[in-house]
């Protein structure tokens, strides 16, 4: 089965609630976070990782299995895709 879409959010507002229910609701997806202070710096760790070990045919998805899995933070509103 395909993995439904999902929003991984980062950063300070990933830590407003309201705001990832919005996201929530907009997109009709779950959306996720993961414990972490800096995304962007955390992204290009995991790109580093992946350049040092490309040669021997390591997909960046494999390094990124790696990473601790992000935690459910909220669902879509039963109902909000029809507003």
């Amino acid at each position: 089965a395909v993995p439904r879409t999902r929003i991984l959010a980062t950063g300070g507002a990933s830590h407003n609630k309201n705001i990832l229910q919005v996201l929530s609701d907009v997109f009709n997806v779950p959306v996720f976070t993961i414990d972490t202070a800096n995304s962007a710096c955390l992204g290009s760790a995991y790109r580093a990782i992946h350049g040092l070990v490309a040669e021997k045919n390591v997909s960046l998805a494999d390094v990124v299995k790696l990473a601790p899995e992000p935690r459910l933070a909220v669902t879509p509103t039963p109902g909000a895709e029809e507003v």
